[in-house]
Formats: structure tokens, sequence, C-alpha cells
């Protein structure tokens, strides 16, 4: 078998091992609560921590990616992700699990920061729309499966199975990178921007924490308006100063390419509604309605069939018409299924929610692959790394962008 395909094989692998385990924590929230005796504040941060290594990582993943070798990142990616599921199912307190959950979200950051720039520099023209479309349908039946595994690993063994079950995935991930993955990496990467990447972290933090504080007490403490305010203020400090260093880890003339920032958009919206709700979900069903994990990750399963069976379609589109034309149309599915969910009383039955399921997964179905697609054809190949990094969860990039030519000439 050709390189490319193994290369397809090893990046799918390890991006079914991320999107299941998200999933799968999702729907064992309050199994994780009640085996640790965790506060809601712990079972935010299990969440949280995750994310928040992940986007604070994901610029500098993909600096580093293009500089020293995007196989490189992505192997050293998959292992610690896979030491840090190994060290979630042995966690003794919520301490330790979130601790955990960090690394997975810095060997996450790593993957997803070159995952789809593998896939860029190995696959061209068709079978780059293939490629894609194979990603698609990997995202939808990872999406699918996760709900319901992690509901049968709950009820009928542990909690603790659903971060043990991306150890041999993760092994095997490694294994076949190893053996059969291409390096790549850009001639004239430039140094990695440390000064941004502080900026970048500590902004996150204060205003991830200020958020999950303000949860606890009120939006009127003291405490949460210093950390949100001190957020902001870094946030805004890491803006002026990548327009001000030579090699900055966010280029912000990459605003003015019209395809990424709509692009970065999509990925926004995308993150912040659906996925943002999917926890949510799951309080509602298990502690509202009184269902198991396994019959609340059963109901979320509605999600992501449809989505499935929209991101196989869209994949395969997605190199024949232009990315606006699913994007769109997706998140315009997305608002209306999250609008048609709403409106529930003390009455309601989760069959009120079958409808919203149905259209919010169609439409996510859309959104994926050719917002995939899109962030490796708005700039050359030898920027693929950052620009991996620019659609995914809280992700942007960094280097030299690509010209307005090029991003009208590329594939979308």
């Amino acid at each position: 078998m050709d390189k490319k395909w193994w290369t397809l094989i090893a990046v799918c692998a390890g991006i079914f091992m991320l999107l299941l385990d998200v999933t799968i924590v999702i729907v064992a929230q309050p199994s994780i609560q009640a085996g640790l005796h965790a506060s809601f504040s712990d079972v935010q941060w299990t969440l949280d921590a995750y994310a928040l290594t992940l986007a604070a990582l994901l610029l500098t993943s993909g600096s580093l990616a293009d500089r020293y070798g995007r196989k490189l990142l992505f192997s050293i990616g998959l292992t610690i992700f896979t030491l840090g599921s190994l060290l979630c199912g042995l966690a003794v307190d919520p301490l330790m699990l979130i601790l955990s959950r960090s690394g997975q979200g810095i060997g996450g950051a790593m993957m997803f920061a070159t995952s789809l720039a593998l896939l860029g520099n190995s696959f061209r023209g068709r079978e780059r729309g293939v490629a894609f479309g194979v990603w698609g349908a990997v995202v939808g039946v990872s999406t699918a499966l996760g709900p319901v595994l992690g509901g049968v690993i709950t009820t009928d063994w542990d909690w603790r199975g659903i971060f043990l079950v991306n150890v041999p995935v993760g092994a095997f991930a490694l294994a076949v990178t190893a053996w059969r993955v291409a390096e790549s990496r850009s001639p004239h990467a430039a140094p990695p921007d440390w000064p941004g990447f502080a900026l970048l972290t500590a902004g996150l933090i204060g205003f991830v924490y200020g958020l999950i504080r303000a949860g606890e007490s009120s939006w009127s403490d003291t405490g949460v308006i210093a950390c949100l305010a001190a957020g902001v203020v870094l946030l805004a400090a890491f803006l002026v100063v990548e327009g001000r260093v030579a090699h900055p880890m966010f280029d912000l003339s990459l605003l003015r390419v019209p395809t990424f920032t709509g692009g970065s958009i999509a990925a926004f919206a995308m993150n912040g509604s659906l996925y943002a709700v999917l926890l949510y979900f799951v309080i509602y069903l298990q502690d509202v309605l009184g269902y198991s994990a396994l019959g609340a990750g059963l109901r979320l399963a509605i999600i992501s069939l449809a989505q499935l069976a929209t991101s196989i379609l869209a994949g395969r589109f997605s190199q024949r018409v232009p990315a606006r034309w699913l994007i769109g149309p997706g998140l315009l599915l997305v608002g209306v299924g999250l609008i048609i969910t709403a409106g529930l009383t003390g009455d309601s039955t989760w069959t009120h929610l079958i409808p919203g399921f149905i259209v919010a997964g169609l439409g996510s179905g859309l959104v994926n692959p050719p917002l995939a697609s899109t962030a490796i054809g708005v700039v050359p190949p030898n920027q693929a790394g950052m620009a991996s990094a620019s659609t995914r969860p809280s992700g942007r990039s960094a280097s030299r962008p690509a010209s307005p030519r090029s991003a009208r000439s590329s594939p979308r």
C-alpha cells in the first residue's frame, strides 16, 4: 500500500481517538463526579483543562511542526495523549484527573495542528477529496460511537474505561506513523513565538477561570471581574505583540484573506454552538429525566448519526463545489436545530429534542469536511502545519500568509 494511504490511516486513527474521547467524557461526567466525589467546578475543569491546553498550544504546535517536522510533532502528540489517557484512567482524585486531562490537551494540540497538514502534504487533486471524505466519515463515526460506547463502558464497567480505551488505539496509530508516514516540514519555517505563546496562555487561563468562577459565585464578584479583565488585557496584548514581532505565531495579515477569515469564524461558530451545549444535554437527560449513561448516550447518538450521513457527502463534494455552499447552510441548520430544542418545560420528554438533534446533526456534518480542506487550501504546502491549526477548536495559524491570489486559486 502507498505511504499516503498509511498516512490517512494513522491520521484517522488519531482523530478517531480524540473525538471518541470528547463524546465519551461528556456522557460520563455524572459518573466521574460521583466516583471522585468531585464538585461541579471540578467537572467543568475536567472539560476545560483539556480545551484550555489545546487552545493555548495549537498555534505554537503548528509553528513547531512546520519547523521541526509534522510527523515528529504528530508522533509526540500521540505519545503524550496516550499517556495522558492512561493517567486519566488511573486518577485517584479530581486534581489528578484535571492535570491528566491537561496532558491530553497538550498531546491533542500537537495532533490537531499536524493531522490535516499531513493529509494535505500527502494528497493532491481528486485524491485529496477522497482523503477528506474519509476524514469526514471518521469524524461522524467517532462521534456516533462515542455516546453509545461511553454509555456501555460507564454503565457496565466503570468510567475509567472511557480513558483506557484510548491506549490501544493510540499505540496502533503511533506504530503506523513511525512505520509508514513520510516526514514533511517547511524549508523556511519561522522560529517559535514564545512571547506570544506566554500572553495567549495567560490570557486564556484568566478568561476561562473567570467564567468558571462566575458560575460558582456571581458576575459581580471582585475576583471574577479581575480575572475577566486580566484575560481581556492579556489577549489584547497578544494581538499587539503579534503585530510587532518579526515571526508571529499568528500573522494578523492572514485576516485579509477572506477564505481564512471565513473559515476561522465558521470554526468558532461550530465549536461555540452545538458542541458547547452537549454537556447540558447530558445533564438534562441524566439528572433531570433520570436516564443512565447508556440511555443518554443512545439518545445523543441521534446527533452523531445525522452528522455521519451528511459528513460523507460533504467530504465527497468539498472538492467540487465552493466551501461556502456547504459551510453556510450547515451552520444555518445547526442554529435552526438548536432553536428547535428550546422550549423545554417540566412536562417535556426527551422526544422533544429529536427534531432538533436531527437538524443540528445534519448541519454539523456539512461543516466539518469542507472546513478541513479550506484550512489547507488557503496557504502553500510549506505552511500546512499552521493552516491545520487554523480551523481546529480555538485554533488559528502562524507564519507568512498566502497571497489573496493563491487563496483564490486554491481548492475550496
